[in-house]
């Protein structure tokens, strides 16, 4: 079996470990490699907004349009768009990450131009933007009707049509609102036509396109965390207590 001797190459170990370090050790941030990368490479992906460390090694978060997630490795040669899910923690990542960037503080939201639902001592708050032609909400509102001790600041969110509209607008010009709301999503009952000053639906229209609410139903608690679609109950009274 031939032997290989490195004795020759013995003046040249100290600057060969060098030019090995040097290679190994980058003076450009990984982040920087990433952006450049994929802003060569795709065109057509949206500015980068940031490039931050996530808690698994060696992947990175790419965030643009504000609030879309995806996922890269360091030299930003694979693009990954999905979730990321903690399996010690059972927690997914890229839910909670958008649910924070997504936040809108309470008190900014117009609640003039909604209409409020107390269940028991009302301690609790949520917010609501609902669509009465959507199933999901309408599902999600039978769930919420079993809540205890809540105020609900519902939002007439006409997004699916025309017939979302009217409904709507005989929603918001009924003599209670909440009662008419109720009765049309949980039990069917079709809202009787009436007829008063409806421009807060369309301003909650206007304010849910500046805040990119896309879908029905989307719940807003005290501390602005968003949730997006109709999560099951148990999710709505971790949000409450969390609140409290």
């Amino acid at each position: 079996m031939p032997t290989f001797s490195l004795a020759p190459l013995g003046r040249w170990t100290p600057l060969l470990a060098a030019a090995l370090l040097a290679a190994g050790c980058s003076s450009v941030p990984p982040e920087d490699t990433i952006r450049q990368a994929l802003t060569e490479r795709l065109p057509n992906l949206p500015k980068i907004d940031e490039v931050s460390k996530t808690p698994m090694e060696g992947l990175y978060e790419v965030r643009v349009n504000k609030t879309e997630i995806f996922y890269t490795d360091r030299g930003g040669n694979y693009l990954i768009q999905g979730e990321l899910i903690d399996t010690k923690q059972r927690t997914n990542l890229t839910e909670a990450r958008v649910e924070k960037l997504t936040a809108l503080p309470f008190d900014q939201l117009p609640l003039k131009d909604a209409f409020t639902i107390v269940r028991g001592n009302g301690a609790r708050k949520l917010a609501i933007f609902e669509d009465p032609n959507c199933g999901f909400c309408k599902r999600f509102e039978r769930e919420l009707e079993k809540l205890d001790n809540v105020t609900v600041h519902v939002f007439l969110y006409p997004i699916l049509g025309p017939d979302s509209i009217t409904k709507s607008e005989h929603i918001w010009c009924a003599a209670d609102k909440g009662k008419t709301f109720g009765d049309w999503m949980a039990r069917s009952v079709l809202p009787t036509q009436a007829s008063c000053d409806t421009t807060a639906v369309q301003r909650n229209v206007a304010f849910g396109q500046q805040h990119r609410i896309t879908g029905t139903p989307t719940t807003f608690f005290a501390d602005g965390t968003r949730v997006a679609g109709a999560v099951p109950l148990e999710r709505i009274e971790q949000g409450l207590a969390a609140t409290q």
